[in-house]
């Protein structure tokens, strides 16, 4: 059984690190197709483990668990986040000053 090891981006209500970029995902990966339902128009699966989502606290141990279990893992790496540092007097340097654009 094939699954995904990742750490899950935070949402659009967070502004901090703080929540789901703590933890790590172990998530199946679908191994049925989505089919629409004639009567509602939802999409469906007869595939339950789509709906199985395991929380751990280090990809370590996500990693361990996949081995444990015998199942085939990808890990997902998390992009390095690059944050520049401001500075709000920076706004007002006279070298910054763009002449002709008033």
């Amino acid at each position: 059984m094939q699954v995904r090891i990742y750490r899950p981006a935070k949402t659009a209500m967070q502004s901090g690190r703080n929540g789901n970029a703590k933890s790590w995902v172990l998530e199946y990966e679908p191994a049925a197709p989505k089919q629409p339902d004639n009567l509602m128009g939802w999409l469906g699966s007869t595939d339950t483990t789509s709906q199985v989502r395991v929380k751990f606290a280090t990809m370590e141990e996500a990693v361990a668990f996949a081995k444990k279990k015998g199942m085939d893992y990808t890990v997902a790496t998390e992009n390095a986040r690059l944050q520049k540092p401001k500075n709000y007097a920076d706004n007002f340097r006279f070298d910054k000053l763009e002449f002709g654009r008033f």
